[in-house]
């Protein structure tokens, strides 16, 4: 009962996460919002990144109360909620902006609860089997969310071609199933350890997690002249402001007598290493999934004759071998790790996922599919491989008292690592493309008849701006033209808006920014694999 609910719950989540990915179009059209207007561009990014800061802000905090009172319960809890807001996203009755900012308040409700089912899902489990069984109950769980976020990407591109609201629609029986079921089945088996809520602590945390990033997420925005935000002065503050609020956060922790983030766990070598390679990995991996779709989307699909309001879809089919090399791996590696440990299965799956990134790196902007479908097939190996077996280590390590703050911790290492990842990889594609690409658009807008003032302009525009539009199945040529697409000849503007031209555009310098990208990935797989193998053999904390 306890894998059924937890596994039913993963999978909602990271399917409602990707599914609106997808959507974005359709829904910003829905509540008449244009998503590629530089007004409204931060309602799309955090419409993306918010439920990533709320949740990784919120999740130990869950963990914590889940061992004070119950973690089946704060898990139920977190389905209730996140079962509410779905309902409340599918009924927003606003347009334009108030619409938008609707959505993104609900999207964080939801990560309310999103942070509770994730605090509690591995601590139930933990408690629920033996340890000789766990890597397979986890293995089995991560399956569910690995599958969840491939799924959503096609389900959401079909749904959305129905009504936008289907996509956050298709999520409530889901809920209300396992809301219900969760409520009547699952048994409370673990330690529940009274005590008193850390509020300086609570506060500190959230409050400095939250600045640091909220500051990497403007990072990435367009600032004055620059095509990234990261001279901004609130960027800066905002980011130097939470490390010293987290700071603060550290000291307090140290001070008092019941602590929300337990810093005594990391006296224990197997969590310390295992969440230093959970973070590193999901570094590494984070932003891959945006740069591999664009990819898809920007360059390789229309370049195969794929129409860009297709490439959304068609991406997620594409991109499926990564899920089936993660469903393969995952459950045989948490099984294998059950009896041989975390370590040379966590290490295995870092250095190979390593490899991955570095064969990536030769391969052309058009590639041969059958090549990149292996490529990525074994990469989802390689996170399969890591997954489950450092899951698993991390909550063996552990006092069963400890388990929800435990698995707190733990979320909170992966879902920090996401969006750094994201501005990351996003920082370093755009300084790949900002160096080539003003100057052979300039020449071929002019080139098909766009007079010279306004290539100069789009010339000039920040490289996010057509890397989201591709991104969002947009023609991004046809689109940054605007009105002034029909004034041009027939034959410049079915040049400009042809399969070829854009992606020929961009190919080259994408793949340079490319590079950069898995270049970084490689350091931090390889930097993961290390972290994994200094976690010491197989460990199970033993109750006295």
């Amino acid at each position: 009962m306890a894998l059924s609910n937890t596994t039913l719950g993963m999978l909602i989540a990271t399917l409602n996460a990707t599914s609106i990915l997808i959507a974005m179009p359709v829904i910003f059209r829905g509540i008449q919002i244009d998503p590629l207007d530089p007004a409204n561009f931060n309602y799309l990014l955090w419409l993306l990144m918010g439920y990533m800061v709320v949740s990784a802000v919120l999740v130990v905090t869950a963990g914590r109360i889940g061992d004070m009172v119950g973690r089946a319960r704060v898990y139920n809890l977190g389905f209730a909620i996140f079962t509410v807001a779905a309902i409340g996203l599918s009924l927003v009755w606003s347009h334009g902006a108030t619409g938008a900012l609707e959505l993104i308040v609900l999207r964080m409700v939801q990560a309310v609860g999103g942070a509770m089912m994730m605090s509690s899902s591995a601590a139930i489990l933990t408690d629920a089997f033996p340890a000789s069984q766990r890597g397979l109950a986890l293995g089995i769980n991560m399956i569910a969310a690995m599958a969840g976020s491939f799924l959503g990407l096609v389900i959401g591109g079909l749904l959305a071609g129905i009504n936008w609201r289907l996509v956050f629609l298709i999520n409530v029986p889901i809920g209300v199933i396992g809301t219900i079921w969760g409520f009547a089945r699952l048994r409370e088996v673990g330690t529940r350890t009274p005590g008193s809520i850390d509020w300086l602590g609570n506060v500190t945390f959230a409050a400095g997690l939250a600045m640091v990033l909220v500051g990497v997420t403007s990072g990435i925005q367009p600032y004055g002249g620059s095509p990234m935000g990261w001279t901004n002065p609130f960027v800066i503050g905002m980011i130097g402001g939470g490390i010293l609020v987290l700071t603060a956060f550290v000291v307090i922790e140290s001070r008092v007598a019941e602590p929300m983030f337990h810093l005594d766990l990391f006296k224990i070598r197997a969590f310390a290493a295992g969440n230093v390679a959970s973070l590193l990995g999901a570094v590494a991996r984070g932003g891959l999934q945006f740069m591999l779709v664009i990819w898809l989307q920007g360059i390789w699909l229309p370049l195969h004759g794929y129409d860009y309001t297709q490439t959304p879809l068609w991406a997620g089919i594409y991109m499926l071998p990564l899920t089936f090399g993660f469903v393969v791996a995952g459950p045989i590696s948490g099984m294998l790790s059950d009896r041989y440990g975390a370590r040379p299965f966590a290490t295995g799956g870092m250095l190979l996922a390593a490899l991955s990134f570095g064969l990536l790196l030769l391969l052309p902007a058009d590639f041969s599919f059958p090549v990149f479908a292996l490529l990525i097939f074994i990469n989802g190996v390689s996170m399969g491989l890591f997954a489950s077996p450092n899951t698993a280590a991390i909550m063996n390590s552990v006092p069963s008292r400890y388990r929800g703050v435990a698995s707190g911790i733990r979320v909170t290492f992966t879902n920090v690592g996401m969006p750094i990842s994201i501005g990351l990889f996003f920082t370093l594609m755009i300084l790949g493309l900002t160096s080539t690409v003003p100057p052979a658009l300039y020449g071929g807008l002019v080139q098909s008849g766009v007079p010279s003032p306004l290539a100069h302009r789009l010339a000039g525009l920040p490289p996010i701006s057509y890397l989201f539009a591709s991104f969002l199945g947009y023609n991004p040529l046809r689109t940054l033209l605007g009105p002034a697409f029909n004034q041009l000849p027939p034959a410049g503007a079915a040049r400009l808006t042809g399969p070829t031209f854009f992606p020929s555009l961009i190919a080259g310098p994408f793949k340079h920014g490319l590079v950069l990208v898995l270049g970084f990935s490689i350091v931090a797989s390889l930097v993961a694999a290390a972290a994994s193998a200094l976690r010491g053999g197989r460990y199970i904390h033993e109750e006295l």
